[in-house]
Order: structure tokens, then sequence, then C-alpha cells
């Protein structure tokens, strides 16, 4: 019987990668229903299979730009559990927010579900966070570490990035997809087990809060945080901003930066997204004529 169901299991897998997520599911839940009740395999073992076809179908499944927002906004709210928010400078936030729709509006991706909002975090530390839903939080330390608007607008198409490339959601999709392989497994010590089929599927429904966690705590891997500077320094180049104020950005922050906090802790050594960076910023400053003297002004009366 072991035997017969991991078989059964190796199609499953097999089935999930070549065909749609929802036909995938039905087929192998009737298939595995109709084996159930004509005696080819027990139910218990049945209903295990219908269990593993559902969790990997969930897992393949497109995110809606409305689910998107939603997952940002319990990413929001975890952040916002662990930091206040500074509203001690309203026309701080607004020239903040008007760096982002520059960037936004020359972007590939100008409008997302609820649109892009940026806020200011009270802390002194040096950090940045954005989800999937479009929000960016910025600390206080992290503003007073730029020293003009093309570096603050790095740090802002750095975040923007991250939204456009959907870092988030592949996180989310990839833990979804871990967590549904691991629900399999227990389907299988469910099956000899005679385990519940609720709690089986409870087991991959409550991965979401772990995963939101891991997504603040943990910080995206260090190609996607390249990839990250890369796509920020084009973004940069399209709205106008020297691409360079990222790499401007960086120096700053390799001075101030305390490795294990901020961005120490979630991302990579300033000096090594330099090294990455100074790759690639001659292809987006080819066609950008450097005017960031002429932003200095606003800069240091919005900052101050």
């Amino acid at each position: 019987m072991k035997t017969k169901f991991l078989i059964l299991l190796m199609i499953i897998i097999i089935l999930g990668s070549v065909i749609s997520c929802q036909m995938f599911a039905t087929i192998v839940d009737v298939g595995a229903q109709v084996a159930g009740s004509s005696g080819v395999i027990n139910q218990n073992t049945a209903n295990a299979i219908s269990t593993s076809a559902k969790a990997i179908g969930t897992a393949a499944e497109e995110i809606t730009p409305e689910q998107e927002y939603y997952i940002g906004r319990a990413v929001a709210a975890n952040i916002l559990s662990s930091y206040r928010l500074w509203n001690g400078n309203a026309a701080l936030t607004t020239y903040l927010n008007n760096i982002c729709m520059a960037i936004t509006i020359n972007s590939p991706r100008p409008e997302i579900f609820n649109g892009y909002r940026v806020a200011i975090l009270d802390s002194n530390e040096i950090n940045a966070f954005a989800t999937s839903g479009g929000h960016i939080f910025i600390t206080r330390g992290l503003i007073n570490a730029t020293g003009s608007e093309d570096a603050l607008a790095g740090v802002i198409a750095h975040e923007v990035a991250h939204i456009q490339l959907m870092h988030g959601i592949k996180a989310i999709k990839n833990s979804r997809i871990t967590q549904a392989l691991l629900v399999t497994g227990t389907a299988t010590a469910g099956a000899a087990t005679g385990m519940n089929v609720t709690q089986l599927t409870e087991v991959f429904n409550e991965t979401i809060g772990e995963i939101v966690q891991t997504m603040v705590n943990s910080g995206y891997s260090q190609s996607q945080e390249f990839e990250a500077d890369n796509t920020a320094m084009a973004l940069m180049a399209s709205a106008g901003y020297n691409p360079n104020g990222l790499i401007t950005m960086l120096r700053a922050l390799s001075n101030v930066q305390k490795s294990g906090s901020g961005f120490g802790k979630t991302h990579p050594t300033p000096q090594r997204r330099i090294t990455n960076a100074e790759r690639t910023v001659v292809n987006h400053t080819r066609n950008v004529t450097d005017t960031s003297s002429s932003r200095q002004t606003r800069f240091t009366a919005a900052t101050r």
C-alpha cells in the first residue's frame, strides 16, 4: 500500500507541473476519491492524495493584484507593530511621495492595485521596507544618511524595484510551494495514521503568518538585492535622476551602517552592493544628463 501511494504521489507532482492548477486539483481529487470508493486504495490514502493535490495546486496559483495588495497590508501591519510612524514633518512625507511618483510614473509598472505610498518610520535605525501592496517605509535614520535628492531617490527606487520585481510575492509563492510539499509529506503520514484531512489542510493555511515574519526579519536573497539595485538604477534614469545617486547612497551607508542591524541585517554589505552596481551603472547613465545640483536646494529645504 505504501509503495502504491508513493507511485500515486509521484504522478501528482508530475501532473502538477504540466497542467493548470485548477484542472490538476480536480483531476487528481476525483481520481483519488473514485479509487478510494472502489477499493483500489483505502479511503485514508484517497483523502491524503486529494489533500496533496489541492496543496500543490494552491501553491501554483497566480496571486491576483488584490491578493498582492492585501498580503502587502499584512506585511505593513507587521512592520508597524515594531516601528512607529513619524508625522513630525508632513512636507517631508509629501516630498518623498513626489519622488516616488516621479519614479513610478516613468516605470514599466506605474499602477498597482492601490498605488504606491511612502511613509517615514520614527527610528534612528538605517532601514527601509517595501511590501507587495505598494507600502514603502523609510526610517528617519536612513533619510538623515542621504545627502542629496538623487541619493534619496536611490533608496526609494530600490524599494520600488522590489515591488515591481515582485520579490515579496515570489518569496511567498516559494514558501507556499515548500509548505505544499510539506503537507504532501504530512498527508503520507496521515494515510498511515488516520490523521484528519481537515487538520492537514490547516497545516498549510497557518503558514501565512510565518511567511510574513520571515519576509520582514530575513530580507530578500543577495541575488534579489543585486537585481533590485540594478533595476533601481534603470528606474532612476527613466525618471531623470542620476543612477550614480544609488552608489552615492551606498557609500554613505558604508560609513554609518552597523552590521547586524537595519540594512546590515537584511541586505548584503554596502561594499558588495557598490561592486555590483558599478558593473552596470554605465549602462544606465549613457543618456542621462546629470542635473542633480539643481535639486539640492529643495532637498536641503525638505530634509532640514
